[in-house]
């Protein structure tokens, strides 16, 4: 199955260039030149993950990130200037699942898209192949994997691919630190390099979420300088 890609980008050179290098791929390509065009076309046509930056004008990334998640959990990239770090760990908390700072490798960006497609497409064909007994129970946690659902105390938690790989991880073998490094192999695969304050960043998300539902919750440890870890009930 050929993915659909939107790349969200005011600057000429970088739609050209990269687009050129995901079709070579094999990818399909839709380019959009500012914010409000580019939201418009990914409602209109529904892409599989899409490849923001953040500065443009009439609608910038954040806003259109905004907009997406209010009915979509699909991949979403985010392209960053050098001096953008507030913006970077803004966007992750948003629910961005990834970022990359200019000038990036086309490299790069190829095997971060082949990453977040390739969880994509094994949680769509897990489906209906997953019985009951695959969910992960801890305690007031529930972790479906056939359809990637979360739920604390019955009530579903809104997670990101990333997000729930991370939890994941941390939930299937509660009171075991798991470092950084091993977290982002989890949730990104061999061989891609992202640096921890992307991992913290999704950690600090997924504690909100879940304490938008239960202010009291606390399963996820940090242990400063080590990892984290989930914390049985």
């Amino acid at each position: 199955m050929t993915h659909k890609i939107a790349l969200v980008d005011d600057d000429r050179n970088i739609l050209t260039s990269v687009s050129m290098a995901l079709e070579a791929e094999g990818y399909d390509i839709k380019t959009y030149s500012d914010g409000e065009e580019g939201y418009k076309g990914i409602t209109d046509n529904p892409p599989d993950l899409a490849v923001l930056d953040i500065k443009m004008p009439r609608m910038d990334g954040m806003e259109v990130l905004a907009k997406i998640r209010e009915n979509s959990a699909m991949p979403v990239i985010f392209l960053t200037s050098k001096d953008d770090e507030i913006d970077e760990v803004l966007g992750l908390r948003m629910g961005a699942d990834d970022y990359i700072t200019k000038p990036f490798s086309q490299r790069l960006l190829i095997e971060r898209i082949r990453a977040l497609l390739r969880r994509e497409s094994l949680r769509n064909q897990a489906g209906k192949k997953q019985e009951e007994s695959d969910k992960i129970v801890r305690g007031s946690l529930t972790l479906d994997d056939a359809r990637h659902i979360s739920a604390w105390k019955g009530t579903a938690v809104s997670l990101t691919v990333t997000e729930y790989l991370l939890l994941k991880s941390l939930a299937q073998r509660p009171g075991i630190v798991k470092n950084r490094d091993q977290l982002i192999d989890m949730a990104y695969g061999e061989n891609i390099y992202v640096d921890d304050r992307t991992i913290d960043s999704h950690i600090k998300r997924v504690r909100k979420k879940f304490r938008d539902i239960d202010p009291d919750f606390a399963q996820i440890e940090t242990l400063y300088g080590v990892g984290y870890k989930y914390k049985e009930e």
